[in-house]
């Protein structure tokens, strides 16, 4: 079991945010992890279903940093 520690940054509105690039790289090893515990067989069910899942978490990952660098990229710094 991954144990993580995720930093909470508390918005003007009393909302709780996360760094995007926390998130992400929850979500990739969460994905590796999955993959990782379908080959030393520690993860019961099918073994398809397992890659596909952990696929699409990463694809999202990835979405979610592209969509992260355009904004930023948008974005004018002083």
């Amino acid at each position: 079991m991954i144990q993580i520690s995720i930093p909470l940054i508390p918005a003007d509105d009393g909302a709780l945010l996360i760094p995007a690039d926390h998130v992400t790289g929850l979500m990739r090893r969460l994905a590796t992890d999955w993959l990782e515990s379908e080959h030393t067989g520690e993860m019961r069910g099918d073994e398809q279903t397992v890659r596909d899942l952990a696929s699409v978490l990463t694809e999202l990952a990835d979405q979610i940093d592209v969509e992260c660098i355009g904004f930023a990229s948008a974005t004018p710094h002083p």
